[in-house]
């Protein structure tokens, strides 16, 4: 039998494949394919050759070590990148610099997947992270192209691609969220992508469903707030099935199970239906009772305005009752002093005190403290003051009052394609694009086309990456921003995924040890 190998260009993974025919009496397979997902340095390739040559049917290098999660949105599986690009105790090691030249190398063979070119640039800041790996990716790629047989020094393509820290901002890391997607992973305990409820009736099985791009359902309602989505699967039911049917039943997960058994015929459109509708009741039974008055605190202090449009003047008048309210947990209070802080760039020592004990959240207070080592102003000082992101007008754009929160990386999406980042905040490490050379003719607002991804690939494509992990809801802006611009693709990625508890564990742990932290992988 003969085999084939998808590995990383790693030692470890060499010295397994060598292990499996070392010798010719003893192999495991007839045969190998070798696929690395990387480039392979040549002293573990020459060890191949060395070791094991003639059972080597084909070697090659196809350049894929990133993960599409989905369809605009990547990530470079690297959980433990947060810590390593944050962390305090690493600043004098060679951490940090590892990690930012194997991000720069896997993202480079996402642009060569996507036959990309792009220029590089990032946001300037009191730290070098974005600058160093926009470096590094810069150099990456020019070395790629250098070498590569099909593209002798490619030039640059009609793409962009920008490079922000994940400090850039932290309103959108812990806001609740009430759009579905967003909503389900940070309410309810899905792993992997995995979804577990158990069916109507006394004695009802535990079932699984896969959160993915397979599942059109998914697809169609991941981006819609809970409102709408409750509502328009109620609705697809009833456009599919018999009215007068439906009209005896109240529209909810017994009743649709009610429905499975009368009408066989509806069965697997109903049983897709029931686990969405399962996992919207699921959201709002954990998070209805305190929903209106957390979220419009949590609006008002992001925003900085109330749903009337009127100036927030003591903030924290807004806090205080969140904090009071005993039906909160110490997860969504430390989250709404982290809105209050990030709302007044940062406030006194007394005041973080005074919160910390108050609350009784002496032992995550580092939840809230730790913030600083991503460049976020936690305690206020003329130094530590943070340039603030020059934010679009969406007072006329259509919303509901408790989420109105626009993530900044939209903006900074929408200003890219239109061309309206300023060069100094937002230097390139080469030339621009041919594509933003100043026309902005990148921007076709007032040219819609098909929004089908092949015409998009003829034109524009802007890459955006995120250093220590993406939210969900700036998931969901690269796709709405791909939307309104026909003639460019928006797609994410980060070294991981996160959700407010995650983000708010993971910043906990960065003053301490390395061999104290526990990370959790994707």
């Amino acid at each position: 039998m003969k085999a084939i190998y998808l590995i990383t260009p790693t030692k470890k993974s060499v010295d397994g494949l060598i292990d499996d025919f070392i010798n010719k009496s003893s192999s495991r397979y007839k045969a190998a394919y070798v696929y690395f997902t990387d480039f392979c340095p040549d002293s573990l390739f020459n060890k191949i050759k060395a070791s094991c040559a003639k059972s080597i049917k084909k070697c090659k290098e196809i350049n894929i070590s990133f993960f599409p999660y989905e369809s605009q949105v990547f990530t470079l599986n690297i959980p433990d990148a947060f810590y390593r690009c944050y962390s305090p105790t690493l600043e004098r090691t060679k951490d940090k610099d590892a990690v930012l030249q194997v991000m720069a190398e896997q993202i480079v063979t996402l642009c060569a997947t996507l036959d990309e070119n792009p220029g590089v640039r990032y946001k300037s800041g009191p730290s070098d992270r974005a600058s160093k790996l926009a470096q590094l990716v810069e150099k990456s790629l020019e070395n790629y192209y250098k070498t590569d047989e099909k593209s002798q020094i490619k030039a640059k393509t009609h793409s962009q691609l920008i490079i922000i820290d994940r400090g850039f901002d932290p309103v959108s890391t812990v806001l609740h969220e009430l759009t579905f997607q967003a909503m389900a992973y940070d309410l309810l305990p899905i792993e992997n992508d995995t979804y577990k409820y158990k069916t109507e009736g006394s004695g009802g099985k535990e079932k699984e469903a896969i959160l993915e791009e397979d599942d059109d359902l998914w697809v169609k309602m991941r981006h819609k707030h809970i409102a709408d989505v409750i509502e328009e699967i109620s609705m697809s039911f009833i456009e599919g099935a018999d009215f007068q049917l439906v009209i005896s039943f109240q529209l909810s997960i017994s009743a649709l199970s009610q429905l499975m058994k009368k009408m066989p015929l509806y069965r697997k459109e109903i049983s897709k239906q029931v686990v969405h509708l399962n996992i919207a009741e699921d959201c709002m039974r954990k998070f209805k009772p305190n929903i209106e008055r957390l979220c419009k605190a949590e609006q008002d202090l992001a925003l900085g305005t109330d749903a009337e449009g009127q100036k927030v003047k003591d903030s924290m008048r807004v806090l205080l009752p969140v904090l009071l309210n005993k039906s909160h947990d110490s997860y969504d209070k430390i989250r709404a002093i982290l809105l209050y802080i990030f709302s007044t760039n940062g406030t006194t020592q007394e005041n973080l005190d005074k919160l910390i004990q108050n609350v009784q959240i002496e032992s995550d207070s580092d939840m809230i403290k730790n913030w600083k080592y991503l460049d976020v102003p936690v305690i206020s000082s003329f130094v530590a003051q943070q340039h603030k992101y020059a934010r679009r007008d969406r007072s006329q754009e259509e919303t509901f009052q408790l989420s109105r929160w626009t993530p900044v990386i939209k903006d900074v999406m929408e200003d890219a394609i239109e061309n309206k980042l300023d060069s100094k905040d937002w230097p390139y490490c080469s030339r621009c694009p041919p594509t933003w050379n100043g026309s902005g003719a990148v921007s076709a607002r007032q040219k819609p086309r098909a929004s089908c991804r092949e015409e998009r690939r003829s034109s524009a494509r802007l890459i955006v990456f995120v250093i220590g992990g993406v939210t969900y809801s700036e998931m969901r802006s690269a796709y709405q921003v791909s939307e309104a611009y026909k003639s460019c693709e928006v797609v994410i990625g980060s070294t991981h995924i996160l959700t407010p508890r995650r983000l708010l564990e993971e910043v906990k742990s960065l003053n301490k040890p390395k061999d104290m932290v526990c990370i959790k992988d994707e």
